[in-house]
């Protein structure tokens, strides 16, 4: 790892960390692809970083596709991609309940239906997805009736979101022993040309509001998303590379595994972001530091190619 952390990596510097690494990370919008086009250069990246022998991964924070979606969607974009090497949080969550949690019975589910797939994948079955009108007065909707055999509530990007929901989450949550999951918190999704829209840390806090209570969150920057991808394929954090556009999400999830980080400069984050954390003086921001930063992750290829 560099002494100086936020330094730009070219030159030799960019053989000299590929080769103190087994194993690479990468976020995917914004890194790889921004919307349904790849980054120019990503795949040839990817593919030659595989043929050079390393383990690649793919961790999104993204719950609305499955892991089979995001495989044919980096196919088509002419990444070299197999499904047991994406971990999003649709498929980390439904592992989350099933490791972690050991869950028995049933969730409420705000969320979809990539999410469904996953929980069902491993023998989870759910409820919630789709619309969920309002009628009624208050007192009816205080009263809505309640799958007994419901002991989690899973929140997740839904589309569908609205006060019903919200609500039947809240009479869930407001019963003993319900577990309270939540995929991610990022508040914002960023789009293409500056627009953002509101992301799942959204949806979440307006649950968390409710009912008074903290999620347990599965996503970036949580150390769940690392360690499920560790434990599959015995990654050696000491030997391995997070690569993101996110300081608070990617860079930080590496700062709190041990990892090195690479920002790339295609998504969201700033290099004066990423110096501004350096110099607050604050601990807690200085995980928000990466070690090395590219404008394009196109930047490897001479040293990939070499």
């Amino acid at each position: 790892m560099s002494g100086s952390k936020c330094t730009r990596l070219s030159g030799a510097l960019v053989k000299q960390v590929l080769d103190s690494v087994d194993s690479v990370l990468f976020d995917c919008d914004g890194v790889i692809w921004r919307g349904d086009q790849a980054i120019p250069g990503a795949p040839q990246v990817i593919n030659l970083l595989k043929e050079n022998g390393k383990k690649v991964f793919f961790v999104t924070n993204n719950s609305t596709k499955s892991r089979k979606m995001y495989a044919d969607k980096m196919s088509t974009l002419g990444f070299d991609v197999k499904e047991e090497e994406v971990f999003g949080t649709a498929y980390c969550t439904a592992m989350y309940l099933k490791t972690v949690c050991k869950l028995e019975g049933k969730v409420f589910l705000l969320g979809s239906n990539a999410m469904k797939q996953e929980l069902e994948a491993v023998g989870i079955q759910q409820i919630g997805v789709g619309p969920d009108l309002i009628s009624g007065k208050p007192v009816d909707w205080a009263n809505v009736p309640l799958d007994p055999e419901v002991k989690a509530v899973v929140v997740g990007f839904d589309e569908h979101f609205s006060y019903m929901k919200l609500n039947r989450a809240f009479q869930y949550l407001t019963q003993q022993g319900c577990l309270f999951v939540g995929t991610n918190r990022d508040t914002r999704l960023p789009l293409e040309g500056g627009k953002a829209v509101p992301g799942t840390g959204s949806l979440l806090q307006a649950v968390e509001t409710a009912v008074q209570r903290q999620a347990q969150t599965v996503g970036k920057p949580s150390n769940f998303m690392f360690d499920c991808v560790a434990a599959q394929f015995g990654v050696d954090p000491d030997r391995c590379l997070m690569v993101g556009d996110r300081l608070d999400t990617d860079i930080l999830l590496g700062s709190n595994c041990g990892l090195k980080t690479l920002l790339t400069l295609t998504g969201v984050s700033t290099v004066a972001d990423a110096e501004a954390h350096q110099k607050s003086g604050c601990t807690e921001r200085q995980g928000m530091v990466p070690d090395y930063y590219v404008e394009s992750i196109a930047d490897l290829l001479p040293a990939l190619q070499g």
